[in-house]
């Protein structure tokens, strides 16, 4: 979890999510966090003063990672499909992980009604297409990706891709390897991109 939380706070988001794996986020209330932490309601609300504020934390905490993942690749040495294969490994890894961020990073639909939370999540997915861009955009012009197709399109291409097959796992209830599976799918993105 991220630096600035307290020991409490860390306690709270795990617990969150464990919540939500189990309900959906609809499971996640603070009468039930608090029930499964063993303490007041009360308590909860000095850390968080309400169920959106958690979900907030919880998006922070997958940004950060993110942010540092897809800048770590944009940083690295060695060719793009190199990178965008390492993006698709390590974002598997986080969600095979803590399978519950799937049910929170992709619930747009439920977050409609919630500025601040459609605000985060469009947050992640712009800075990850930012980036994502970048490193097609240096493959394009090094000559191992595809130049036929715009790089931003490559983009939506490659991060869909991930997004639908990562849904398929949550509904499918986590039925396969995340990981193994990854690794099939990434080696066709590969075949899809590369020049």
């Amino acid at each position: 979890m991220t630096s600035e939380l307290s020991d409490r706070q860390k306690e709270i988001i795990e617990v969150s999510l464990a919540l939500i794996a189990e309900n959906g986020i609809q499971g996640l209330t603070i009468k039930n966090l608090a029930k499964r932490i063993g303490f007041s309601e009360s308590a909860i609300y000095r850390h968080y003063e309400n169920k959106i504020e958690i979900l907030v934390a919880i998006l922070n905490y997958f940004k950060e990672n993110t942010e540092r993942l897809f800048t770590a690749e944009l940083n690295a040495e060695g060719d793009a499909l190199t990178k965008i294969n390492h993006l698709f490994q390590n974002q598997f890894k986080i969600f095979a992980n803590s399978p519950s961020l799937v049910a929170v990073i992709f619930s747009e639909e439920l977050f409609r009604n919630e500025a601040i939370l459609v605000k985060k999540v469009s947050e992640i997915m712009d800075n990850n297409f930012i980036t994502l861009t970048s490193i097609i955009k240096s493959g394009q012009e090094n000559g191992e990706l595809r130049t036929d197709v715009e790089a931003e399109h490559l983009a939506v291409v490659v991060m869909g891709t991930l997004r639908l097959f990562v849904k398929q796992w949550q509904m499918s209830a986590y039925a396969f390897s995340l990981s193994d599976k990854g690794k099939e799918l990434s080696n066709s993105v590969k075949i899809l991109v590369k020049k």
